[in-house]
């Protein structure tokens, strides 16, 4: 195997001797890149916010921020990443000369004041500033000077740009949901990232999108007795975990870095699947969508473009932009997690998942799938290669997610829905909740009570007292027992309205 290597802001740097659970924000401030700083080391606070080149989705390379803290270092082998300190324009000797724009832009407005989390909002803020499509103004433009109002009156504006969480530049503020600030304030942050013209033609990130983004590298490293593997394809992986069924599997690392920060957890032997090529896919067929089980979210959302209302509700809701840039759908079916955000809105899809080993592959109904509190199914020597949900999708579907706080956090209750209605009346529903049992569930009875009934406020308030019953809700810190069932109860009556007022609308 050739030596496991990094290129850090354009320099390439080998990996060893760190270990192979060493995370690249460990491995980059041992390495004199201070700038990423750990806050919470579970990826919420976005101090730690670097840049990796990806294949694009419209271009061959497209930067994305991701948590620093949370992806072991081994999987970025033969990969490129560029930290704050890289923004800048260096000199020969490596010393910073110029501010970058997003930098220039923070410290003209007052972005900054302590400074703990200004390189993690930088990086965030300059993978939004490299986002093809993002700016109306021509490449070319000087984005120092660039008046944001007057993009704003322009007509070639994006439609969102007057939303609130879009500004005129097209900056999507979702792409700082991530980062947190507890000095500044947020309103000179965004006016920073509201002052963001588009890259010059020069601008030596910006061209370097039109360069293919660096292909996965075949990896094994070992270090201490523990041993990091990267296959080279699917084939490679289940013939590896017939192997080593007691492997850990590594796809995000959204929620096995927070393991290996929080509880000390060790993988004597870890398996990146990420990067397959075979779990890296998207179709859609004649009677089906099937997603790879490794596409992160941000690119699935970009790659169906609203195609699945469902999913696109789900995944604003989901964490944030630095954890979606990571995370799969596999790895969150893969913990068996109960609050998990993705399985109620796939129930109420009606998915399958396809489980593939050396013996070949499998499909599971997901209604199937989960067996116990983070129990499933799935066999020690097997992966999760994809997701596959049916068509044509349910005409009414929604996402409800009730939290303490509005984006960026855990669930207490979610439920999604999923209704053909007819003429006034439903011919069929699929209802998905989570954190209210042991796993994730389908709202059988509920669904029984409204299949063939018409869509009624009668109909609704019989079938709501009966979702409230369905499962066997706890109370925790995050929600009672009693709460989750009336949120049970309240979502349907609000999808019921939602759909009342589309109607009359």
């Amino acid at each position: 195997m050739v030596e496991a290597r990094i290129t850090v802001n354009g320099k390439s740097t080998p990996i060893s001797p760190a270990a192979p659970h060493t995370t690249v924000l460990d491995f980059l401030r041992e390495r004199g890149f201070t700038g990423s700083k750990e806050g919470c080391a579970e990826g919420e606070c976005g101090a730690c916010s670097i840049m990796v080149a990806r294949p694009g989705v419209e271009q061959p390379t497209d930067w994305v921020a991701v948590n620093a803290c949370l992806v072991p270092v081994a999987a970025l082998d033969g990969q490129e990443i560029v930290t704050a300190e890289g923004l800048g324009t260096l000199d020969a000797t490596g010393a910073p000369t110029e501010l970058h724009p997003v930098q220039r832009e923070m410290a003209v407005r007052g972005g900054s004041q302590c400074g703990y989390c200004t390189p993690g909002f930088i990086c965030s803020m300059a993978s939004e500033y490299y986002r093809p499509g993002r700016c109306p103004s021509a490449v070319g433009e000087d984005s120092a000077v660039v008046d944001s109002a007057a993009v704003a009156d322009s007509a070639a504006a994006p439609p969102h740009s007057h939303d609130g969480e879009h500004g005129p530049n097209g900056f999507d503020l979702h792409a700082l949901s991530g980062n947190l600030c507890r000095c500044t304030g947020y309103r000179p942050i965004r006016d920073a990232a509201y002052a963001l013209g588009a890259p010059d033609a020069d601008d030596p990130f910006a061209r370097r999108r039109e360069q293919a983004a660096p292909a996965p590298v075949a990896t094994e490293y070992t270090r201490d007795g523990r041993t990091f593997r990267r296959p080279a394809s699917l084939a490679d992986a289940v013939a590896l975990l017939r192997e080593r069924p007691d492997a850990v599997l590594v796809a995000g690392s959204t929620d096995w870095g927070v393991e290996v920060n929080i509880r000390a957890r060790r993988a004597e032997y870890a398996i990146a699947i990420d990067r397959l090529p075979e779990l890296r896919e998207l179709r859609i067929a004649p009677g089906h969508i099937e997603i790879g089980a490794a596409v992160p979210l941000t690119e699935i959302e970009r790659r169906l473009d609203g195609g699945v209302p469902l999913l696109s509700e789900l995944f604003p809701q989901f964490a944030s932009r630095l954890i979606r840039n990571n995370a799969t759908l596999g790895g969150n079916l893969g913990t068996g997690s109960p609050i998990g955000d993705s399985p109620p809105a796939l129930l109420a899809l009606g998915a399958s998942v396809l489980l593939a080993s050396a013996d070949g592959e499998r499909e599971v109904d997901l209604a199937d799938y989960f067996t116990g509190y983070r129990q499933s199914l799935r066999r020690p020597d097997e992966l999760i290669r994809a997701v596959r949900i049916p068509l044509p999708l349910a005409p009414v579907a929604a996402f409800h997610k009730i939290a303490k706080r509005r984006f960026d956090d855990i669930s207490s209750v979610a439920v999604a829905f999923a209704l053909d209605i007819e003429d006034g009346t439903v011919r069929a529903a699929r209802i998905g909740l989570g954190g209210v049992a042991a796993t994730p569930i389908r709202a059988r009875d509920t669904e029984a009570a409204l299949i063939g009934q018409p869509w009624s406020t009668d109909t609704v308030e019989r079938a709501a007292r009966l979702l409230q019953a369905e499962g066997t809700p706890m109370s925790d810190h995050r929600a009672s027992a009693e709460y989750r069932a009336a949120m049970l109860g309240q979502s349907l009556r609000k999808l019921y309205a939602q759909t009342t007022e589309a109607v009359l609308s």
